[in-house]
């Protein structure tokens, strides 16, 4: 397979070594470590500030994902306005992690090549936009279209900010620190989204509040971040956007229509049509000249454990707890406020474990990190069966502490795993695919868990398929991860 040299990028990711730090700077010698090697800087004015950019990157992700969980308390009250069928409902959730998933590999690529401090004020602006413009909408498929499109401005945002800490923070020591915070970010976000939007007198104001928010750290964005790339050359990767994209929409359909019985024709057409766009997909980035994503690198293990603990993050832990609020209000009678603090006990100590979690970086490698943290969901999970058909909210708090630890350690150790898996140029590419992965895997699940839960003649029972579904997921993924060893 082809090798890179000082100026261009090699397929086989086992002999990467760093692309030439730029004019300004002196060139990366072949036997650095990738990971210590900073992204190319187009100007010498372009000096990162480490703290700012550390600020401004969480603080625009932690909107991203008050913006993503928003619906998650307020989706009674919006189907309801738009007179959304439960059948239909999966798309209100559905919207963001499907133009996430469908983008995020795309943006990883063009912020390495283009700018990364350019794709992510690109992103941030446009999450302001269509964050604002979904409050106007009415009817379920204009607003699910908003979503999507809040979805690929938040891949943008996600998949660039990584690479921005990467080039702010070139040290191993101070990316560790750097990705813990933004990993804390990540369920801080989570954390506020639900307590934001229930706190707002109706649902189209939540979404107002958090797209003025989004500009708001653009615009700070504008003043603090510094300019880093890495271009690859050639021309971006429109085939494998296009394929990818088309693939997963035809999943999540797959998946949205299956509650209504999974032999059906459609649903067996859309499953077979998202298998031959993969295979399409996988043939388009064999031969592109600037792949979004290098597929040499699926036999390093450590891309693997990343793209794996991604995967199965939406699919066990997203999946379940995007829908779980709405089971709540409809099961226990919660309102969406009471909701919403009960919520917090799981995504609020999720920040607190992440925030900490970097201190056992030195004893516990990611990857086991990774296997601890869905343990901890799997038995969270576990510990929750048959709350919601008890009629009591406090037979969930064991179960919520539990899995709010796991959720923290999946948090902390998915950023720090994406980074290393790929040589430090790439890691636009390396948070992105990881990260694909994740909103993959949350498409799925939540279309998963609201056909589980509403499979059955009552809610609460549904529910506790779904919950074991969920613990099952997280075992399979803690053995897969754990077993994945670096060779």
């Amino acid at each position: 397979m082809p090798r890179f040299n000082e100026r261009t990028l090699t397929t086989d990711p086992t002999r990467a070594v760093p692309l030439a730090a730029s004019t300004d700077s002196p060139p990366a010698s072949p036997l650095a470590s990738p990971l210590a090697s900073p992204s190319v800087s187009p100007r010498a004015e372009s000096a990162p500030r480490p703290t700012a950019t550390l600020a401004v990157t969480s603080a625009a992700t932690a909107v991203a994902l008050m913006t993503y969980t928003a619906p998650m308390i307020t989706l009674p009250a919006t189907a309801a306005a738009l007179h959304t069928p439960l059948s239909a409902q999966a798309w209100l959730l559905n919207g963001t992690p499907l133009g996430l998933a469908a983008l995020l590999l795309v943006a990883g690529s063009l912020a390495d090549d283009y700018g990364r401090r350019r794709i992510f004020l690109a992103g941030t602006l446009a999450l302001g936009i269509t964050t604002a413009l979904g409050a106007f909408t009415t009817s379920t498929w204009l607003f699910t279209l908003a979503r999507i499109a809040q979805g690929g401005a938040s891949a943008a945002l996600l998949a660039s900010s990584l690479g921005l800490i990467v080039h702010a923070f070139p040290t191993p020591r101070g990316r560790l620190h750097a990705t813990g915070v933004w990993g804390a970010f990540v369920s801080g976000g989570i954390a506020l989204g639900p307590l934001v939007a229930g706190a707002m007198p109706n649902w189209r104001l939540g979404y107002g509040v958090l797209g003025a928010a989004a500009l708001i750290v653009a615009a700070f964005g504008t003043r603090t971040l510094a300019e880093s790339r890495a271009p690859r050359g050639g021309r971006p990767d429109f085939g494998g956007a296009v394929t990818f994209g088309l693939a997963l929409v035809a999943l999540v359909a797959a998946l949205t229509l299956g509650r209504d019985g999974w032999l059906r024709a459609p649903v067996a057409l859309l499953l077979a049509a998202s298998a031959v766009l993969v295979g399409i997909f996988v043939l388009v980035e064999r031969r592109a000249g600037t792949p979004m994503i290098d597929l040499g690198l699926l036999r390093r293990p450590r891309f693997l454990a990343s793209s794996a603990g991604g995967l199965f993050t939406g699919l066990a832990v997203i999946g379940l707890f995007s829908f779980l609020p709405a089971l709540l209000q409809q099961t226990l009678g919660l309102s969406a406020m009471d909701t919403a603090w009960l919520f917090l006990l799981w995504s609020g100590l999720s920040f607190g474990v992440a925030l900490q979690a970097k201190h056992l970086a030195g004893r516990v490698p990611p990857r086991l990190q990774l296997a601890l943290g869905f343990l901890l969901h799997a038995g969270g999970a576990l510990t929750m069966l048959g709350a919601l058909s008890s009629g009591s909210w406090t037979r969930l708090l064991p179960g919520l502490l539990i899995a709010g630890i796991g959720s923290g350690l999946l948090n902390a150790a998915l950023p720090l795993l994406a980074v290393e898996s790929v040589p430090a140029e790439r890691a636009g590419m390396g948070s992105g695919a990881q990260q694909t992965f994740r909103y993959i895997g949350s498409s799925a699940g939540v279309a998963l868990t609201i056909a589980l839960a509403t499979s059955s003649g009552s809610l609460a029972q549904g529910a506790n398929v779904a919950v074991g579904v969920s613990a099952g997921l997280a075992v399979i993924a803690a053995v897969g991860v754990g077993v994945l060893r670096e060779r």
